[in-house]
């Protein structure tokens, strides 16, 4: 028998050592247990700020071929050739080191035909560079019965089993189909079900990752990195969404956001151009009786596309007068700020960043130049945080200007001259680095750099946007799923992809309704705003020379079809507001796949065209052409049809009609949810009442209210009122009261009848 490799122990670190191998054990919670070999790279991690570390009980048992290292939620085997397998309190198998050889798909091709192939313009896969001295994987035991979903947007479906990724920020224009590996953001969690028992895997390392899921061999699955160290976190949970909330405490939640962030927002490239473009557009927006809450400025705002400087003879000399008038209307401006800075000598930003050494540079110490917008460009080294301070600092002149929100684009880092060398000096958390190592967290510390910025600008909850990310990103930034296309496909991939970013953790994401790129018909924007008007982020963004994608631009029906729906949507705010504060607590997402709230029911483990909102609210769109009926599965318990209120037992498929202004929508049975008043953008004055609609005959709910806008609430300025109700028995109570005004009437409306308490200050009571 083997010789089991020997142990020393540092409080709950473990260290694991043989004649070639010294591994680490961290237990980080009893749910959360750290695996860490050192390959000689320095760094802290971006994703995992300040210390997770709780005090855990655990204990070490030496059996004659492993070590068992157990928590209260966790077992851990280590046998003599150092496998590690990962097991829950009930001894179920969750990750299990895969025992064979890996088996890679060009086998059998000899290098004469892999040319011919490769000629051809098609990708031969293949063994990863075993010639590199830094490569090294992992490889798990893939299960008959394993599904594995995550790794935030990338392409395809829920289920990821049997595809390959990519972890490389890549901003790459084509239509995205399932065959893409690699979109805009690195998000290396996996979060999965082995036989029905769900489990995380989280891998912190930046450097450029490959993941397959059972593409390569259905018996294991491997991810694979370029260089860093080995170092992957366990995690469990009794459910998925405890896993999802035990990821989410390792690497943050995210915040909870402005209220009028949660109204509609509608952009396209060249609206900014001129004043009179964007003032017709909100124009527009209210002739047409259309409920909105921002415009977004692309980047024609700018002077010559030079960040941070706004094109004043655009704006009629003044555009913080402009924006100033707007947000007198209730109307917010949102601005792009992408990182390349033009070399232009006399320009602020440019002179600034050369005078302070800010920019990154080549092998010889020269600042690297590509090319962006602007021309030739240099890019800032987020890695310094004295850089971070600096952009953030200057991001005060857009929120000087009135600027609501700020959208970093562009930061994969994307160039026009060819990707950015990986040899080009970078820092990493101050020390001398290399792209090689930072392009994955570059949008990450961009994000942090203008969220910090904006925080101290302004003492308002920042509304950052981000197209590039990196775990825990979320703690920062909005995201939205980039540069798409207005085709069906792209429509189809909507839920998977704003499931599986919420799964990673990212919450407050959304996708371009109508597309970005190419052109868009009647139906298929009819359709996508249908489908997306439960998505957090709710944009309609459309690239410049495409077709005009506005609410109005195909007239009828399709305006007022949606129309329809964005009423809809502010009529559901207030829920959604309600899930962010749980999901800032829980790191739950609002919008999410049916397996994360029933993983135990097999069908909804790979069901791609329906999602929750929350748990109580099920969508199912049209993403089909011409489609005007569908199937839609309903999962246990029992649902109501949100339009007629028809009773359906769960656990079934039913035939709904699907005209083309109706979207399939079913809200679990004894279910209490808000039910906003009908209003066409945000107010920052806080309601007064509220109204609150019975789904069934009972049910309970707890709703939150503050002021929408500030970190007050961090020191209890907030309501936590819970509204029960038993047949027609109603109660409303302020569990928790924190903030003023309180609702001074509360509305509950049953099946047949309307009651409306009034609040007594002198009691604090509902009656």
């Amino acid at each position: 028998m083997a010789k089991l490799p020997t142990y020393q122990q540092d409080h709950q670190t473990i260290i694991f050592k043989n004649s070639a191998r010294e591994i680490q054990l961290t237990i980080i919670t009893p749910e959360i247990i750290r695996v860490y070999e050192n390959h000689s790279e320095s760094g802290t991690s971006y994703a995992i700020e300040g210390d997770k570390q709780k005090p855990t009980d655990y204990r070490i048992i030496q059996k004659p071929d492993h070590y068992e290292i157990s928590t209260s939620a966790l077992t851990i085997k280590m046998d003599a050739a150092m496998h590690l397998d990962a097991y829950d309190s009930n001894n179920h198998p969750l990750i299990i080191d895969y025992r064979g050889s890996r088996t890679p798909l060009d086998r059998g091709i000899d290098e004469e035909h892999k040319k011919f192939v490769q000629e051809e313009g098609h990708n031969v896969p293949g063994a990863d560079d075993q010639n590199n001295p830094h490569y090294f994987q992992v490889v798990k035991d893939l299960a008959a019965d394993e599904q594995i979903y995550g790794l935030g947007d990338k392409t395809g479906y829920m289920n990821k089993r049997g595809y390959e990724y990519d972890d490389w920020n890549t901003d790459n224009p084509a239509p995205h189909l399932e065959n893409f590996t690699r979109l805009y953001k690195s998000i290396p969690v996996i979060i999965g079900l082995k036989a029905g028992h769900p489990y995380g895997l989280f891998f912190d390392n930046p450097y450029r990752s490959h993941f397959d899921f059972g593409k390569e061999n259905p018996d294991y699955y491997f991810y694979s990195a370029e260089d860093g160290n080995l170092n992957y976190y366990l995690i469990g949970g009794k459910t998925l969404k405890a896993v999802v909330t035990n990821y989410t405490y390792l690497t943050g939640r995210t915040p909870l956001p402005q209220k009028w962030t949660l109204g509609y927002q509608q952009s396209r490239w060249g609206y900014s151009a001129s004043q009179k473009m964007v003032q017709g557009i909100v124009d527009k927006m209210q002739q047409s009786d259309l409920p909105f809450d921002a415009i977004h400025l692309d980047i024609d705002y700018m002077q010559g596309y030079r960040v941070f400087t706004w094109d004043d003879a655009a704006y009629a000399g003044n555009p913080k007068k402009f924006v100033t008038n707007l947000k007198n209307q209730g109307k917010k401006i949102v601005a792009i700020i992408d990182p390349g800075v033009k070399k232009d000598p006399g320009y602020k930003i440019y002179d600034q960043g050369i005078q302070n050494d800010y920019f990154v540079k080549d092998l010889q110490g020269k600042v690297y130049v590509n090319q962006v917008w602007p021309g030739d460009a240099v890019f800032p080294d987020f890695g310094r945080t004295a850089v971070q301070d600096w952009w953030g600092k200057n991001d005060q002149f857009l929120t000087d200007m009135g600027v609501a929100g700020i959208w970093n684009d562009m930061n994969e880092p994307a160039s026009f001259q060819g990707e950015i060398p990986q040899d080009i000096v970078f820092s990493d958390h101050g020390r001398p680095s290399t792209h090689k190592k930072m392009h994955n967290v570059y949008g990450h510390n961009m994000a942090k750099a203008t969220y910090e910025g904006v925080k101290r600008a302004t003492g308002r909850r920042p509304f950052v946007i981000t197209r590039a990310a990196y775990s825990g990103t979320q703690k920062y930034s909005t995201v939205w799923t980039g540069d798409n296309h207005s085709i069906w496909p792209h429509l189809q991939l909507l839920i998977p992809q704003l499931c599986n970013l919420g799964m990673s953790g990212f919450t407050f994401a959304g996708t371009d309704i109508g597309g970005f790129g190419s052109d868009t018909t009647p139906e298929l924007l009819t359709r996508w705003i249908e489908a997306a008007i439960f998505s957090p982020l709710l944009r309609n963004h459309s690239a410049m020379g495409t077709r005009a994608q506005e609410p109005w631009a195909f007239g009828e029906p399709t305006l007022s079809i949606y129309r329809k729906f964005l009423k809809l949507r502010y009529r559901f705010i207030p829920y959604l507001y309600d899930l962010f504060a749980r999901e800032s607590k829980n790191g739950l997402p609002l919008m999410r796949p049916l397996v994360l709230n029933d993983e135990n029911d097999p069908r909804v483990r790979n069901i791609n065209d329906q999602y929750m909102v929350g748990d109580s609210v099920l969508v199912a769109p049209i993403v089909q052409p011409s489609q005007r009926k569908r199937l839609v599965y309903l999962p246990a318990g029992k649902w109501l049809d949100f339009w007629n209120h028809q009773e359906y037992d769960g656990q079934q498929d039913i035939v709904v009609d699907a005209p083309l202004d109706k979207l399939p929508l079913f809200i679990k049975k004894e279910t209490i949810l808000p039910w906003g008043p009908e209003v066409n953008q945000i107010s920052e004055t806080p309601d007064t009442t509220m109204t609150f609609n019975v789904y069934g005959d009972s049910g309970s709910y707890h709703h939150y209210q503050d002021n929408g806008l500030d970190f007050k609430y961090q020191q209890g300025e907030f309501n936590d009122y819970l509204i029960n109700v038993d047949q027609d028995q109603v109660s409303v109570k302020l569990v928790h009261q924190g903030f003023q005004p309180v609702y001074q009437h509360v509305t509950v409306n049953l099946k047949n009848q309307s009651i409306t308490l009034d609040y007594h200050s002198d009691t604090e009571d509902y009656k």
